[in-house]
């Protein structure tokens, strides 16, 4: 079996720590990057949803850095909302600010009712970009 390549961003140990999952996985050219939230360098959530939704776009760009690679890599995105039609126009905004401009990554929006005390989470698959 192959051994699993695990990316971590500079930062936010602690909540890799506390709940033992790395921030990412390569595989081949493949990328699955954990659901990111809005958390900060601590672990909290920030309790603000404006800002907790861009931080939780914060921490994704920083784990796709550490991989190389950047939203435009993002092939497949899945989001969790835990009020998704009171949340969307916020979401909605700041998505399109993240995410560029089309072609656009496929997206799943999925409605919850648990995030551990957040109210956001984005997760996402990225073809990594080859090496030079």
């Amino acid at each position: 079996m192959t051994k699993r390549n695990a990316i971590f961003p500079a930062g936010r140990q602690a909540l890799y720590e506390i709940n033992r999952y790395s921030a990412a996985i390569r595989s081949g050219d493949l990328l699955f990057v954990s659901g990111q939230v809005g958390s900060r360098e601590d672990g909290s959530p920030e309790p603000d949803f404006a800002k907790q939704v861009q931080l939780a776009f914060d921490n994704l760009k920083a784990v796709l850095k550490a991989a190389g690679a950047t939203f435009d890599e993002v092939v497949d995105v899945t989001t969790f909302h835990t009020d998704p039609e009171a949340q969307w126009p916020v979401i909605s905004g700041i998505r399109m600010k993240e995410i560029g401009e089309a072609p656009y990554p496929n997206w799943t929006a999925v409605g919850v009712n648990w995030l551990a005390g957040f109210d956001f989470e984005i997760k996402v698959i990225a073809r990594l970009p080859q090496a030079a």
